[in-house]
C-alpha cells in the first residue's frame, strides 16, 4: 500500500531507518523527530495499516514497572525496502529541485 510522503512522515521513516531491526516505543520516535504525540500516532498507524511496520505492547506489569506498558513500532521487510526507495525518491527529487547533485534530507 502507498504512503503519501510528507516531511513529517519522512521524519518518522528516516528515524525508523535509523536502526530497522531495532524495536522502538512512542516517546522515543517522539524525541528523534520533533513530531508531538497528535503528528506521530496517526503516521505510525498509517504505516502500520500499509505494512510498512509492526507493533507489539510490551509484556509488563504496569505497577510493578511505575509505568504504563509501551507500545513498540519495527519496520517490516517490505517496510525497510518501501521506505529506503521512497527516501531515495524524495532525495533525488529534492536534488532535482535544487540543482544541487547528491543532495539528501
Amino acid at each position: 500500500m502507498a504512503v503519501r510522503m510528507t516531511s513529517s512522515v519522512l521524519k518518522v521513516v528516516a528515524a525508523l531507518l535509523a536502526d530497522p531491526a531495532a524495536e522502538q516505543y512512542g516517546l522515543q520516535l517522539m524525541q528523534a523527530t520533533g513530531l508531538p504525540s497528535g503528528t506521530l500516532y496517526p503516521i505510525l498507524v498509517r504505516l502500520e495499516r500499509a505494512g510498512w511496520l509492526r507493533s507489539r505492547w510490551e509484556d509488563v506489569d504496569p505497577t510493578a514497572e511505575g509505568r504504563p506498558s509501551r507500545r513498540y513500532y519495527q519496520l517490516t521487510a517490505d517496510g525497510v525496502a518501501d521506505a529506503r526507495r521512497e527516501v531515495t525518491t524524495m532525495q533525488q527529487q529534492m536534488a532535482r529541485a535544487t540543482g544541487i547533485p547528491g543532495f539528501s534530507t
